[in-house]
């Protein structure tokens, strides 16, 4: 089992930045690949980024290309999402998720490809 608990969440104007972090505890983290989603009221979860195992392979959501960045420190058990640039629209509330990955990466896209999940830390960017 892998706990993973969200936090940095809150309000900011747009333009502003915020910094999400997932703290993981359980099995051995550098393991499992890990996913930061957003889900809207009324929209679809949907994926921002994900990062390999090792952190040398990350993949990101066209809608946060340039604006987000996923990082992660293995020897602490956190997985990070610096978010600048904000945008109304990028209002949701955001999950951290994880699964157990081995072999060559491609990356998981889907909500269905991973295993555990945070509860969510929401994010509300004014206009």
């Amino acid at each position: 089992q892998v706990q993973l608990v969200e936090s940095g969440g809150g309000l900011v104007q747009a333009g502003g930045s915020l910094r999400l972090s997932c703290a993981a505890s359980g099995r051995t983290f550098s393991s499992y690949a890990t996913g930061w989603f957003r889900q809207a009221p009324g929209k679809e979860r949907e994926l921002v980024a994900t990062i390999s195992w090792s952190g040398s392979s990350t993949y990101y959501g066209d809608s946060v290309k340039g604006r987000f960045a996923i990082t992660r420190d293995n020897a602490k058990n956190t997985v990070s999402l610096q978010m600048n640039s904000l945008r109304p629209e990028d209002t949701a509330n955001y999950y951290c998720a994880a699964r157990y990955y081995s072999g060559k990466w491609v990356p998981p896209l889907s909500r269905w490809d991973y295993t555990y999940w945070g509860q969510g830390t929401q994010v509300t960017v004014s206009s």
